[in-house]
């Protein structure tokens, strides 16, 4: 297909209906990027397209030229201006528009010829720049509570359209409220390029909490993500409303230490000078908020203050307390007691505040503090008591030693293992250490000492026959002694012998009463026989039985 001459163009607009898409659409695009303008052709069948024409407004009801496509073909740029080498044609028939400046601000139309008929689709292009940056500049030095103070300029650079600068405190947005904020922002054009340069003036009254707020602008932008400026805080001034006098770890204040007061405002910059009032004496100190005492005492306790040199009815007070503790035992050290006395040991304590006392005896914690009626041996021991205070720590002990004439609470004794032996175990108490010894000679098996007094020793002894034996102890406060009765082993089977022999004699002799007594009876009878003139012959029978027994019995015995 060749193209149209002007007067075929003609004819078509004579013969056919020119028909114009009516709501002007707009595109935005970005400042030095590409821009793709559509062709809203939709409604038509591609293979209907016989020439697709792109042109621009130059104003004054003038028009340009840009490209134009006929159909199978590839597009042929007609613009000799400005847009020579930066247009061209997408495939689906858009305006692609590289290196977008704001001078492309204007109506571009896509005019599609089809059988019959023409039709134009006129586009709006805006261009869009963000800033080139974002600063808080001409920051102000300080600001002061209450006081409406330029606090600084945000400066958005060569932007279109014109930048909307926020204003934030730790990232929330400020409001112009006509009293504590003020904002107020400016725009300027440049006129070579059309861009704008936005600068907003935020004058702020500041409060105390404002210290240490950090301070930011923004901007916003449709196509391109936000901007936000370095952030900024300032320092805040007020003048002194509160002081607090503070003591430096006053729980661990003790005598010979130091102590320091310091004297803290809430003004914003800090006084430069105090008074320190010492319980009467008062001391200026200059470029400094503290004064140290050195070796305190517990004199120094009582009330201190300070106040400002410039307004001396701004004070401050505290009462301080220097911690001390003493304590006196009575008695204590070494202590000997007889058994039997009674001990009441008194803790005296003088200290600055609540104590904790605790007692041991021999190391081992005690419930509560000794106090004996009447001593025993055991109650001897090392006692020790601490008394604390806070960091503070007092000791003292009592070493005592129960002393008495030795006592033997047990006597006893054990037939040991084999049976052919006794032990004897003999447990003493006494202070001092008692001495034991034995009524017999044994061999000592084992000696135990305790350190309560307590004694107890075991010997080995054999007896050969019943025997009493003592266990004597001494010292040089008196002397005891206990028996008990030992008996032989070889005795005891001794005994036993006897005992059988004994009742084998006891059967022979009664068996002899018996045989005596029936014979006596028996003579009696012959007598009585004789005066009666009875024969002797039964009665001599008898006689011979009863000494034939007899002498059985006494060949038995000799058995």
């Amino acid at each position: 297909m060749h193209l149209l001459s002007a007067s075929c163009v003609c004819a078509l607009f004579i013969t056919v209906l020119l028909r114009q898409v009516t709501g002007l659409e707009t595109v935005i695009g970005l400042y030095g990027e590409t821009l793709e303008i559509p062709c809203n052709n939709v409604a038509l069948n591609s293979e209907d397209i016989r020439i697709t024409k792109w042109k621009y407004d130059k104003g004054e009801g003038l028009s340009g030229d840009l490209l134009v496509k006929l159909k199978n073909q590839n597009f042929s740029i007609s613009t000799t201006d400005e847009y020579e080498g930066r247009v061209s044609m997408a495939a689906n028939r858009s305006l692609l528009l590289s290196a977008a400046k704001l001078s492309d601000q204007r109506t571009f139309t896509c005019m599609v010829v089809a059988d019959m008929d023409i039709s134009e689709y006129p586009v709006n292009v805006v261009i869009h720049k963000t800033p080139e940056g974002l600063e808080i500049s001409d920051k102000a030095e300080e600001l002061e509570i209450g006081k409406l103070t330029k606090l600084g300029k945000c400066v958005a650079k060569d932007s279109n359209p014109a930048a909307n600068i926020i204003w934030l405190k730790n990232k929330k947005p400020l409001l112009a409220d006509g009293k504590g904020i003020s904002i107020q922002a400016s725009v300027l054009v440049d006129p070579d390029t059309g861009l704008s340069t936005t600068s907003s003036v935020l004058e702020y009254s500041a409060q105390k909490e404002d210290t240490d707020a950090v301070f930011t602008c923004s901007t916003e932008h449709t196509l391109a993500a936000d901007m936000e400026s370095s952030p900024a805080t300032f320092s805040i001034t007020y003048s002194t409303e509160n002081i607090v006098l503070q003591v430096t770890d006053q729980a661990s204040l003790v005598e010979g230490g130091s102590m320091t007061l310091k004297c803290v405002a809430d003004g914003n910059p800090a006084p430069t000078a105090y008074n320190f009032h010492l319980k009467g004496e008062m001391v200026k100190v200059e470029n400094a908020d503290s004064y140290t005492i050195t070796n305190v005492t517990r004199n120094t306790t009582g009330e201190y203050k300070c106040s400002l040199v410039d307004d001396p009815t701004m004070e401050a007070s505290k009462d301080i307390t220097v911690n001390y503790l003493d304590i006196n035992l009575s008695p204590s050290g070494n202590i000997v007691k007889s058994a039997g006395e009674a001990l009441h040991p008194n803790l005296q304590i003088d200290s600055s505040g609540d104590t904790k006392v605790s007692w041991t005896k021999d190391d081992v914690k005690l419930e509560k503090e000794p106090k004996f009626a009447k001593l025993t041996f055991a109650d001897s021991g090392l006692y020790e008591c601490e008394v604390t205070l806070g960091l503070l720590n007092q000791k003292a002990f009592i070493e005592l030693t129960v002393e008495g004439a030795p006592v033997i609470t047990k006597l006893i004794k054990v037939r040991g293992e084999d049976g052919t032996h006794e032990e004897l175990i003999c447990e003493v108490e006494g202070s001092p250490k008692p001495t034991v010894s034995w009524s017999i000679n044994g061999t000592l098996i084992d000696e135990t000492a305790s350190d309560n007094g307590k004694i107890a020793q075991k010997i080995k002894v054999v007896p050969t026959a019943n025997l009493t034996v003592s266990c004597m102890v001494s010292n040089e406060l008196g002397m005891a002694s206990k028996t008990i009765n030992v008996s032989s082993t070889q005795s005891d089977d001794n005994d036993q012998t006897k005992l059988v022999v004994g009742v084998v004699v006891a059967l022979l002799v009664a068996t002899l009463v018996l045989g005596l007594a029936y014979w006596v009876y028996m003579k009696k009878s012959k007598q009585g026989s004789w005066k009666t003139g009875e024969k002797e012959n039964g009665s001599s029978e008898e006689e011979k039985k009863l000494e034939e027994k007899v002498e059985e019995n006494s060949q038995k015995a000799e058995v």
